[in-house]
């Protein structure tokens, strides 16, 4: 067996499959049932489940259970019409999250992840795709998200940076355990 045929069985070993799916399941359970929604915003804690998949599983896994989370959540449960837009930004959160947070968190990595997913992704990706979905002026909507990304920043910050000091050391001891 190659090095890369190693690698690959060990990155979509049946273990690392069961973690995702079980955040992909948390996503959809926090994204669907337990956010505030309206048709433009959305306020909650679906975040989490991908960041765990950023900081334990890298980059790649983290983007898939962003995107399969929004895209199985818009199929089973819907909020709105679906659009493949929000998804390929659900898929670049949970890969910027893995980018800056897999194997090494500082303070810093979290303010740089939380400020790109917010202020790139979320409020002009998303923003945009709101206005391409229901033909709404984009600086208009720009305006009430600016709402949205003002209460999440500090959230997101606080919340993913007690994960780390908490509990990130016994979750990773747990995941090179299962993986």
């Amino acid at each position: 067996m190659t090095n890369q045929e190693q690698t690959t069985k060990k990155i979509w070993n049946i273990r690392s499959l069961v973690i995702m799916a079980v955040l992909v399941a948390a996503e959809i359970v926090l994204s669907r049932f337990l956010s505030f929604s309206t048709w433009n915003l959305k306020i909650g804690f679906a975040f989490v489940p991908v960041v765990l998949a950023a900081m334990l599983l890298g980059p790649v896994r983290a983007a898939i259970v962003g995107g399969m989370a929004d895209f199985l959540g818009a199929i089973l449960f819907p909020i709105g019409a679906y659009f493949p837009g929000f998804t390929l930004t659900a898929a670049l959160v949970g890969l910027v999250y893995g980018l800056f947070l897999y194997k090494k968190q500082t303070f810093l990595r979290v303010l740089c992840a939380v400020g790109i997913n917010q202020l790139v992704l979320s409020l002009f990706l998303n923003t945009y795709w709101i206005s391409v979905l229901y033909d709404s002026a984009y600086q208009a909507l720009l305006v009430t998200r600016l709402t949205q990304c003002a209460i999440l920043i500090p959230v997101q910050i606080g919340v993913i940076w007690l994960m780390i000091k908490t509990a990130m050391g016994y979750l990773r001891k747990k995941a090179q355990e299962w993986i």
